[in-house]
C-alpha cells in the first residue's frame, strides 16, 4: 500500500536545511493551483507558503478525495475557486481541521492515486512549495492505496493517570448532543445549506430545552469546528454522560427519503442504505468506551463486548422512544424510523448512543423544516420526551442489570 505521509517532526527532508527557516509560527498562504496535465494523464497541486510546516499527504474514498494536513496554515487570500483550474476536482476547500492544524480537501470525480508529493524550501527566504501529483486510477487501485497512517493520539485528549470522576447518582442526567460534520467537513449540502450549519443549529434548540426540562445537556462542538469521531466518543466519556445523541441530516443521491430516522450500533448495517450512510459518515474505527489500562488486547476486546452486550438493549430503548417521541411531536417520522449501522461514533461500550437522521436535504420539504425554527423547536420537544421517557424506564430496570 502506498501512502504518502510526510513526517509531523521531520518534515521537509527533500529540503536542504542549511539556512533554511525556522518552523515556528503560524505558515502563510502564498499562492496556489490544481491544474490536469496534459491530455488527461493526471492532476497536480501545487502550494506555496510563507514558511515549511510538518504536514501529510494521503487519499480517501466514499467519495475520492485528496487530503493533505498542515501544521498550521493561515489561509487569508485563498481563493478556492480561482485556484481549482482542474476537470477531475469537483470541490476545494480548506480551513481550520483541529487545534494547531490546517487542511485542505480536494473531492475528485473519479479513483485517483498519489503518485509523489514533496515539500521544498528555499534556503535565500525560507518559502516553502509543496507539490503534490495525482494520478486517474480504478476503484480497486485507489481503495488499496488510500487512508492516512493511523496515530491514535491524533485527535484524543492527552492520557490521563485516572479515570475522570464518578459524578453524582443523584445528578441531572447528562446528554451529549453531537452536531455532526463541521469545519473543513461541512456534510450533505444543498439550496445553500450544509448539514453541518443545520445540525448545530438544532443541536443549541434542543441542548436548551432539554435544560429548561432539568437535564444537563452538553454540546461536542459551539461552533463550525471539525471534531473528529474519536475526539466526539472521547469528550462523552470525559463528561461522564449517560446518553450520546449524534444529529445528523443527510441527504440521498437516488429515490426520495423523508421523515427521522434513528440508528442503533450493528456491525452490519440494517439495510443498503443505512451501509451507505456509515461509509458517508465514517472516516476511521475507534476503540472506545472504557478504561482499559492495563489490559492486553484480547482482555480489552473481551471486556468491551461485554459492556456493548449490557449496553445494547438500553440503547435500542433509548431509539425506541425516541422515534414515539417524534411522532407524537411532529405526526410522522420515517417509513421505517429504526435501523441499524456500523457507526463508529456509536460505538461508545458503556453509554448508550444513537444517532438521529432528523430528515434529509435531499428532499424538499425536510428541507424546508429544519430551516423553520417551529418545526425545530416540536422536533426538539419530542427528543425530550423520548428522554424523559427513556430515562424513567431505565431507572425501574437498573436493578437487573449486570454491574
Amino acid at each position: 500500500m502506498i501512502r504518502i505521509v510526510a513526517a509531523l517532526l521531520v518534515c521537509l527532508a527533500l529540503a536542504p536545511m542549511a539556512g533554511a527557516q525556522q518552523m515556528g509560527g503560524q505558515a502563510q498562504f502564498v499562492a496556489g493551483e490544481v491544474r490536469d496535465r496534459f491530455m488527461g494523464r493526471g492532476t497536480d497541486l501545487t502550494l506555496t507558503l510563507s514558511q515549511g510546516v510538518p504536514w501529510r499527504a494521503f487519499t480517501l474514498t466514499d467519495p475520492p478525495r485528496l487530503v493533505v494536513d498542515f501544521r498550521e496554515v493561515d489561509w487569508t487570500g485563498a481563493d478556492a475557486d480561482a485556484m481549482d483550474r482542474s476537470d477531475a476536482v469537483t470541490a476545494l476547500r480548506m480551513g481550520p481541521f483541529r487545534e494547531g492544524w490546517s487542511r485542505l480537501v480536494a473531492e475528485l470525480d473519479g479513483p485517483m492515486v498519489l503518485d509523489r508529493a514533496g515539500m521544498r524550501v528555499t534556503e535565500s527566504t525560507g518559502s516553502a512549495a509543496l507539490e503534490v501529483a495525482l494520478s486517474p486510477a480504478s476503484l480497486t487501485d485507489m481503495a488499496a492505496r488510500s487512508g492516512a497512517l493511523r496515530d491514535p493520539a491524533w485527535d484524543l485528549p492527552a492520557p490521563a493517570a485516572v479515570a475522570p470522576p464518578r459524578r453524582d447518582p443523584a445528578a441531572p442526567l447528562r446528554v451529549v448532543l453531537d452536531p455532526g460534520h463541521g469545519g473543513i467537513d461541512p456534510g450533505a449540502e444543498r439550496a445553500g445549506h450544509t448539514e453541518a450549519a443545520l445540525m448545530l443549529a438544532f443541536a443549541r434548540d434542543l441542548r436548551d430545552m432539554l435544560r429548561r426540562a432539568g437535564f444537563d445537556a452538553v454540546l461536542t462542538r459551539e461552533e463550525d469546528v471539525f471534531v473528529s469521531l474519536e475526539a466526539r466518543v472521547a469528550m462523552a466519556h470525559q463528561l461522564r454522560a449517560d446518553l450520546f445523541l449524534s444529529l445528523h441530516a443527510d441527504a440521498i443521491e437516488e429515490g426520495v427519503a423523508h421523515g427521522a430516522t434513528v440508528y442503533t450500533l450493528a456491525e452490519d448495517a440494517s439495510d443498503a442504505a443505512s451501509a451507505a450512510l456509515a461509509e458517508r459518515h465514517d472516516r476511521d474505527d475507534l476503540l472506545a468506551g472504557l478504561d482499559l489500562s492495563g489490559s492486553d488486547d484480547r482482555v480489552a476486546n473481551v471486556l468491551m463486548d461485554l459492556a456493548r452486550l449490557d449496553n445494547a438493549p438500553r440503547s435500542l430503548a433509548l431509539a425506541q422512544h425516541l422515534v414515539a417521541g417524534i411522532r407524537g411531536a411532529v405526526g410522522q417520522v420515517h417509513k421505517r424510523p429504526l435501523r441499524q449501522a456500523g457507526f463508529s461514533v456509536l460505538k461508545a461500550a458503556d453509554i448508550p448512543s444513537v444517532l438521529v437522521e432528523v430528515g434529509f436535504l435531499s428532499t424538499e420539504e425536510d428541507l424546508r423544516n429544519l430551516q423553520d425554527p417551529a418545526w425545530r423547536a416540536r422536533m426538539a420537544a419530542g427528543l425530550r420526551d423520548g428522554i424523559a421517557a427513556w430515562a424513567v424506564e431505565d431507572a425501574a430496570l437498573a436493578r437487573l442489570r449486570r454491574q
